[in-house]
């Protein structure tokens, strides 16, 4: 009888654990969400002590990481000067509640005067059946989601933004790292290192991503925070999401990518109760300070500073802790150099193969010796794969370092060889300045800091 009992017992225990996991298969997404929304309030247009606004009222934004995302340096001239004073004014006032409402202000003053030009969105049938279709997959009311696109705006400079660099024109590494590696850039990093070292030490020691390559995304994609791009973002996405420029030669790929940023950006906004016609981004739709998309955002975004809350445009935290977050779920390793100096033996390269992966790391140190390429030192040593990385130089003869797996995972935050290199040289620029002014403040007995390569 015991043992019969035991087994009715088991049985009902069986069913009833069954029962209780499907019923938090079912709500666990949405729970998430909502932590989710919770977390990203301030960064919405809307101070997290604030009610919540009246329906009838189109409401919030979300954000999040880099796909071939580049930072906007301007929406419609008409606009650029008030939109920039405005989210200057906005920034200047902190983030206390005071500061926020403050800020908050100044965000729809930017965003008002960042519409100034572009078609709404009100009279089109597609558009407004992707909205209707939107509310149904999320459970959204279709009329708020119909509401909110009709107030967005294709923008014509974000079709022409967005375009690839024309075919048959040689690329130029020099020209492309005379624009962020330069004396400005490096005193804004500076000064942005000396006043968040403390978080960027933390970072590194909890990521295991040097600080000096935290440094330099976020001085590469904003200049720490001065040009965060001012196109709002639901325009962005929406243009980007119904009238792609038909040209592009990844046209079907990059349509579905747009539309689920949008799709993510609009969900957040209705869930959190902000205003999506607020945010600001580039003209791909990035925003913050490391210029992150919408899914990104939500994915790996962290709160740094511990507030409560994930906020990449004013917390300089948020954005340290995110960028390294972001690195390590995409393979950064810590102590691996990024790249190693490269030559070639003239007679048996095969530049064919090199080149034939890209910037996949794939050969090992034999392989890519046998093809002919020379490398020495610390390179021989290494242990994972390598990758040929080639850089155009114009007219001029191509230059080429051998990439690692950590130059690699750069280009997972912007995929482009030429992008991870101004990265990586703004960051060793960075960090021999700011051993450079330790030494001096030191005396010349302070030994100098060890390269980051």
């Amino acid at each position: 009888m015991c043992a019969l009992r035991d087994n009715a017992g088991m049985m009902t225990a069986r069913s009833i654990r069954s029962s209780l996991q499907s019923l938090l298969r079912g709500l666990l997404p949405r729970v998430a969400a909502t932590l989710a929304c919770a977390t990203l309030l301030p960064a919405l247009g809307q101070s997290a002590t604030s009610p919540a606004p009246d329906v009838a009222k189109p409401t919030s934004s979300a954000a999040s990481k880099p796909a071939r995302k580049a930072t906007a340096s301007g929406g419609p001239k008409t606009a650029q000067g008030a939109t920039q004073k405005a989210r200057t004014q906005g920034e200047r006032h902190g983030r206390g509640k005071g500061g926020q409402e403050a800020a908050t202000k100044a965000d729809r003053k930017a965003a008002r005067a960042a519409t100034t030009s572009g078609t709404p969105y009100a009279g089109r049938e597609d558009v407004m059946q992707w909205a209707a279709e939107l509310a149904q997959r999320q459970g959204m009311d279709p009329a708020w989601t119909r509401r909110v696109l009709a107030q967005a705006r294709l923008q014509p400079a974000v079709q022409r933004l967005i375009q690839p660099p024309a075919t048959g024109t040689r690329k130029n590494w020099a020209a492309y790292r005379a624009r962020f590696i330069d004396e400005r850039r490096i005193s804004a990093g500076l000064r942005f290192w000396d006043a968040q070292r403390a978080d960027l030490a933390r970072a590194e020691r909890e990521y295991g991503v040097p600080a000096e390559v935290i440094a330099g995304i976020i001085g590469v994609e904003t200049l720490y925070g001065q040009h965060m791009g001012q196109f709002r973002v639901i325009d962005a996405l929406a243009t980007l999401a119904f009238d792609h420029p038909s040209e592009h030669p990844r046209l079907t790929e990059r349509v579905g990518f747009f539309r689920g940023e949008l799709e993510q950006f609009l969900t957040l906004a209705h869930r959190s109760g902000g205003d999506p016609l607020l945010p600001l981004g580039s003209f791909a739709g990035a925003m913050g300070l490391p210029q992150f998309m919408p899914s990104s955002w939500i994915r790996w975004g962290v709160d740094f500073d511990g507030d409560g809350h994930i906020d990449l445009r004013r917390s300089p935290s948020d954005a340290i802790g995110s960028v390294a977050n972001y690195f390590k779920v995409h393979g950064w390793q810590p102590g691996l150099p990024t790249h190693f100096p490269v030559a070639f033996d003239s007679a048996r390269v095969d530049m064919d193969a090199l080149l034939a992966p890209d910037i996949l790391p794939t050969f090992s140190v034999a392989k890519f010796q046998a093809l002919g390429a020379v490398i020495e030192g610390p390179a021989l040593a290494h242990a994972g794969p390598l990758a040929l990385v080639e850089l155009q130089n114009g007219e001029a003869p191509n230059s080429y370092v051998a990439g690692t797996e950590n130059f690699y995972a750069i280009t997972r935050y912007n995929q482009s060889s030429y992008y991870a290199m101004a990265v990586i040289e703004l960051s060793q620029a960075l960090r021999e300045a700011r051993g450079q002014q330790a030494r001096q403040a030191g005396g010349a007995s302070q030994p100098a800091p060890a390269p980051s390569r």
